[in-house]
């Protein structure tokens, strides 16, 4: 073949470079069979706590509970919940569970801006205060994968500078009304920045309070319009980018702390011990996008959600990001909505004139000329250090999510496939993973072997 021009050259390398990568990787294998499964259904679920004996918390945002099931996954007893029936109350706002030491787990509240420390038998051990009382929204709202590394330190995803309170206070602040000088009645103009594309994740040390930034990552770009009538109702708009180039991360248990880099899909590390490295790219199977393809991705996404209805979530993060239901793009609008936490009791859509947020795309322009590797909140650490990433299809694979899984050096030794209409939520002992399987309207909780 004649190469007329250093570009055509160029392109050519760049073609073969791809199509070497695709060849590179491993072959697809399914996951081992599944040995458990819940009767209880859930709406919602925030995320899981696996215990050493096979037992399991369950945070279920949508009743407000946090149920402890027994190894079978058949029985469970309530350790937290909205009601009276215990004496541990679930805020109005959702929470997240966090391994601690050992059996123990965290339960974040950011209503009372506390932790919970619960014992391997379900017990509320003691009470202790959020490091940080500014990011407790962040921490609990289920904005990626919050952990404590081997050295005590609580590791998240803090915010990256955008403060919209829509609790109480805020919801009087929307309602304030001025009278101009005709005695007429008015609503005052207010306005509200649009979430930054970029956030910190932080090592707190719970003792000192000493915070260390980790590292960036950058985060799915929303822009917003947020207007209001003359009767002071509020109408929300969110343009969003449903394929949006991404970072990810994940504490693994050596305290090890992994950056998924989307642009050229490779893991930067910051080690136990502060040093940093960088892993080789991951070798993808890069999809370019034509025009036409773009058009053909945003009518398909258009159509999904005509098809799910006006109250579906978003589509743009995938299924469970990072540390709970809804990923941590998802989670832009309902903090918009209804603050950080989620409604109030008994609220449907949040504080009185909150805006119901319309979702409306980019321009087909603006989507990547490849597809990305992952979206965000898409990354988890399994116990014995390794990084499963759910993968974007970029082929035609029957089935379920397939997971890239990468081993402490960041190098692509397997891939996995889930069975359809699952997602993976939290690793056990005994290399058992734990799915997510939704079933129409509810969900349900498994347990698999990882082979």
């Amino acid at each position: 073949m004649k190469l007329n021009s250093p570009i055509a050259a160029i392109a050519l390398l760049g073609l073969l470079s791809f199509t070497a990568e695709a060849q590179q990787r491993p072959a697809i294998r399914q996951l081992g069979a599944v040995t458990a499964k819940t009767s209880e259904k859930f709406t919602g679920i925030g995320g899981i706590r696996a215990l050493s004996n096979g037992g399991v918390l369950v945070n279920d945002i949508s009743g407000r509970r946090v149920l402890l099931f027994d190894p079978q996954l058949s029985q469970f007893t309530v350790v937290a919940d909205s009601t009276s029936a215990t004496a541990n109350a679930y805020s109005g706002r959702i929470g997240s569970l966090i391994q601690y030491r050992g059996d123990s787990s965290i339960f974040i509240d950011p209503a009372s801006v506390s932790m919970l420390v619960i014992d391997g038998a379900g017990k509320i051990a003691r009470v202790m205060a959020i490091p940080r009382a500014e990011d407790a929204g962040m921490i609990g709202g289920m904005m990626g994968s919050a952990a404590f590394d081997p050295a005590g330190r609580l590791v998240y995803r803090a915010g990256g500078g955008m403060r919209m309170g829509m609790g109480p206070g805020g919801a009087r602040q929307m309602q304030r009304v001025e009278a101009d000088r005709s005695g007429a009645v008015r609503t005052p103009n207010f306005q509200i920045p649009d979430p930054p594309d970029s956030a910190f994740i932080l090592a707190v040390n719970l003792a000192t309070r000493k915070v260390d930034t980790l590292g960036i990552i950058r985060t799915p770009k929303v822009k917003l319009d947020i207007q209001r009538d003359d009767n002071g109702n509020i109408r929300a708009q969110s343009m969003v980018n449903p394929l949006p180039l991404v970072d990810d991360w994940a504490v693994t248990p050596d305290g090890a702390v992994a950056f998924v880099r989307g642009r050229d899909y490779h893991v930067d590390w910051v080690n136990p011990d502060g040093t940093k490295s960088s892993s080789p790219k991951i070798p993808f199977n890069w999809q370019r996008m034509t025009d036409e393809d773009k058009v053909a991705f945003l009518d398909s996404v258009k159509a999904a959600r005509e098809r799910l209805g006006p109250n579906a979530p978003s589509p743009l993060a995938g299924a469970l990001g990072g540390g709970g239901a809804g990923g941590g793009q998802t989670m832009v609008f309902s903090q918009i909505a209804v603050g950080p936490g989620g409604p109030a009791p008994g609220a449907r859509g949040g504080a009185a004139n909150a805006p119901a947020m319309q979702v409306t795309y980019v321009p087909a322009s603006d989507l990547p000329d490849y597809k990305p590797p992952f979206f965000a909140g898409s990354t988890r650490a399994d116990n014995e250090g390794n990084l499963w990433i759910r993968t974007i299809p970029t082929e035609a694979i029957a089935g379920g999510p397939v997971y890239d899984v990468l081993n402490r050096k960041g190098e692509l030794v397997e891939r996995v496939q889930i069975p359809a209409n699952r997602v993976i939520i939290g690793f056990g002992p005994d290399k058992s993973v734990y799915l997510l399987n939704r079933e129409g309207t509810t969900s349900t909780v498994e347990r698999a072997s990882i082979r």
